[in-house]
């Protein structure tokens, strides 16, 4: 797991040190361990290392190979890597070190730009060919591990954050309107390539991206995910749930033994993160750290799951931690969790995500989480929603159920001069409509998992985890899982509501209070639930100056917020107020 960023001109010119230093600077808390640079004209690479796998200087970065003539930055980690490293050893290649990078350098060498589909892991990395003057990028299938970049007539510049673009400088910071739609109808999602500024990209999860020094770019898909659930119509329903749990198995331990550290679980409560503590239990695996955070209730909502995990905890005796943040502390510390993200982050869990990581740093480095599961296994209730509803379009049916606003609203908040088009009901039709799936439902899925949840809860676990130098790996994120996942009836995935097989695999291994309880969420009720201090802080911001001369809001519309913000919630339950004065906040910490 590591921060990488590089540059490469156009114009002849040689590579400017002093912004990739710039650069590494911003990439600091993602690899604290090791810095490290390299260059050969033209280009440029810098890194931060947080020390893994390997843990010895072998395993540093940049990783050049002179007699492959190429170099190699990474983040990440590659699970398969040792059954790679024995293929390719038998191919011929002889290595150095002991961990996963110099297997990605080899892999390259040997199969080319198809080398992303030999990696069962997470990753983005950036590969320079000495010989033939290009830059290979590539970013893993599920875009666990982020890659953005940013181009002009003279370079191109790529890192692991857009705080690290920004500091290099030459980057276009006007707002781009077709990301704002985005943003304020998926809850935060803006799908790559776009970002919030125009001149920042990100390269789409399970592409690679090859640039010459001529600044000659192409892009290219090397893998798609098939939502095909008729393939197999004589397996019954107890080989599906053993199937699953068989693959599950094996993504959880993959992800506890590929390591050279402890690997601990962020308990929830909730049966996701229940059950990996459960399957590591039978892995016969010792003292699992196990780590739970809650904040304040409000009268609507508790704002901590501890009745659950303490469950989990008593029945595995593991080694637990468990932290109460007051909301002072969640008001005092928004800012610094502000300044961290990556980009606009709706989701109120990403500042439960920042403080529970800052404690979870001081005890490990490495961590499983549980997202993921709700999208491949179908575990929301809008998606039970979307299946029930017969009329309209396939786009009707997503947005009246999922959509923050809908795009009438969207034009009554937001300022002309940052309209756009209905991009996202466009974005959505055509994902939805897009061959692979066998009905609706399997292509809302698809959708969510390949798309969706890589813009939401994986950009936010990564971001607010990689901020205090731990590294996050999701299980059921795990391709040859979400695969098997992907090609199992809807009537099965649905029973009981959804995330049947899960519930089925977690029986007698989880408490049933656990299973059985309605689908929880992350909770952190002040931002839900917006009044007293935190009222003031988002009236505060959007009233501010900076606000009124970016004037991105109606006013109309804000001041019906401000009147009742307790009363404007998406249909998924997210906070309008806290949408708008969030995105300011960021804007105002970052540009």
């Amino acid at each position: 797991m590591c921060g990488i960023s590089g540059e490469l001109h156009f114009d002849g010119k040689i590579a400017d040190l002093s912004a990739v230093a710039k650069m590494m600077e911003k990439l600091v808390n993602r690899g604290p361990d090791h810095a490290g640079s390299y260059s050969d004209g033209v280009l440029a690479f810098g890194h931060r290392r947080l020390s893994i796998i390997d843990l010895s200087v072998q395993s540093n970065q940049p990783m050049v190979d002179t007699e492959l003539g190429l170099a190699l930055i990474f983040n990440g980690t590659i699970y398969n890597y040792p059954e790679l490293r024995q293929i390719l050893i038998k191919k011929g290649h002889q290595f150095s070190s002991h961990g996963d990078t110099e297997v990605i350098l080899k892999a390259y060498k040997e199969w080319g730009y198809n080398c992303p589909k030999y990696l069962d892991g997470m990753f983005a990395f950036a590969i320079w060919d000495m010989a033939q003057k290009t830059l290979f990028l590539a970013r893993d299938r599920f875009g666990i591990k982020p890659l953005y970049w940013s181009k002009t007539n003279q370079h191109l510049r790529f890192a692991s954050n857009p705080q690290a673009l920004l500091s290099a400088g030459d980057v276009d910071t006007t707002i781009d309107t077709e990301a704002i739609h985005f943003q304020f109808s998926l809850h935060g999602v803006v799908p790559a390539p776009f970002t919030i500024l125009k001149g920042i990209r990100k390269l789409a999860p399970a592409h690679w991206m090859l640039i010459n020094e001529k600044g000659i770019q192409k892009n290219e898909r090397y893998w798609d995910l098939e939502a095909i659930t008729d393939k197999y119509p004589q397996k019954t329903e107890q080989e599906w749930v053993e199937d699953i749990r068989q693959s599950l198995i094996s993504a959880i331990k993959k992800r506890h033994d590929i390591a050279d550290v402890p690997v601990g679980v962020l308990l929830s409560g909730g049966l996701d993160s229940s059950l990996l503590v459960a399957l590591l239990a039978e892995m016969d695996v010792p003292n699992i750290n196990t780590f739970s955070i809650g904040f304040e209730d409000q009268p609507e909502e508790q704002g901590n799951e501890f009745e659950f995990s303490d469950q989990v905890v008593a029945r595995y005796q593991t080694k637990h931690h468990q932290y109460l943040i007051p909301n002072d502390d969640v008001l005092k510390r928004m800012p610094d969790a502000v300044n961290v993200m990556a980009e606009p982050m709706f989701g109120q869990d990403a500042v439960a995500f920042y403080l529970l990581s800052e404690q979870v740093h001081q005890h490990i480095k490495v961590v499983q989480s549980g997202q993921g599961a709700d999208e491949v296994f179908g575990g929301y209730f809008w998606y039970y929603k979307m299946r029930e509803a017969q009329k309209g379009s396939r786009l009707t049916r997503f947005r009246q159920q999922y959509f923050d606003r809908d795009h009438h609203e969207f034009q009554a908040m937001i300022q002309t001069p940052y309209l756009s088009d209905d991009v996202t009901g466009d974005y959505i039709k055509k994902s939805l409509e897009r061959q692979g799936a066998t009905s609706f439902i399997d292509a809302v899925l698809r959708l969510d998992t390949t798309t969706l949840i890589v813009d939401d809860p994986v950009k936010r676990v990564d971001n607010m985890t990689m901020a205090w130098g731990l590294e996050a790996r999701v299980p059921f994120l795990d391709h040859h899982l979400v695969e098997l996942a992907a090609s199992c009836p809807a009537d099965i995935k649905f029973k009981e509501r959804g995330k049947y097989l899960l519930k089925q695999i977690a029986r007698g291994i989880v408490p049933d209070s656990i299973i059985d309880r309605p689908k929880g969420y992350f909770p952190m009720p002040a931002l839900k639930y917006v009044r007293g201090d935190f009222l003031t802080m988002m009236q505060d911001t959007l009233n501010s100056q900076a606000a009124k001369e970016r004037g991105l809001y109606q006013q109309a519309y804000l001041d019906r917020l401000f009147k009742a913000p307790e009363m404007h919630h998406t249909r998924i339950q997210g906070s309008k107020l806290w949408h708008c004065a969030l995105l300011e906040l960021w804007l105002q910490a970052h540009i």
